[in-house]
């Protein structure tokens, strides 16, 4: 089982386009931080800092472009600014809710956080990878964006906003409303 411990914070923008950075304190390939950018024609561009990581996400997901490029972050308690080649993005969130028991059991997240994960939020939190592997996402603490900023190749994205429409890198997208996850993924 391939697990990875982090941060998956996400949002879209007044210009269609939506971003979402992972930044993954343990994994099987160490610590590491990788983008998924969905522009607004639905282009999805995976950024991801090495061709093992790049080569490993794009056999899970569905991305039409993968980019190597070195990932800048600066982080502070409740907010990061993070840069690529073109991209530039500061999110910041507000009060997190812990979820109250850490340690829950695949099954509970597959079944019981399932349910309201996609009642609440319109997230899966269980679901088969796009190479045929099972995933959940455990989810320990959640927060809402309170501001993000962004710009792609010096271009101003606007007022950020819902992450809509989705835009189906997996079996499930982020929370509609712009968030920070504090969240275990487990891959079987």
């Amino acid at each position: 089982m391939d697990i990875f411990e982090g941060r998956i914070t996400s949002c879209g923008f007044d210009s269609g386009d939506r971003i979402v950075i992972g930044m993954w304190e343990s994994s099987p390939f160490g610590s590491f931080a990788d983008i998924m950018w969905a522009k607004p024609d639905g282009t999805k561009i995976l950024i991801a800092p090495n061709s093992e990581i790049g080569d490993y996400i794009f056999s899970l997901y569905d991305f039409d472009e993968v980019k190597i490029e070195e990932i800048k972050i600066k982080r502070k308690s409740k907010e990061i600014s993070f840069s690529t080649t073109d991209i530039n993005c500061q999110f910041n969130w507000g009060k997190e809710i812990s979820f109250l028991i850490k340690r829950r059991p695949l099954w509970f997240v597959a079944t019981v956080e399932y349910f309201f994960g996609w009642l609440i939020f319109r997230t899966k939190t269980h679901g088969k990878t796009k190479n045929g592997r099972k995933e959940w996402y455990v989810v320990d603490k959640i927060s809402r964006l309170k501001n993000a900023k962004g710009e792609i190749a010096g271009k101003n994205l606007g007022l950020y906003s819902k992450f809509s429409p989705k835009a189906n890198f997996g079996f499930s997208d982020p929370p509609n409303m712009p968030a920070s996850v504090l969240v275990r993924s487990h891959i079987e």
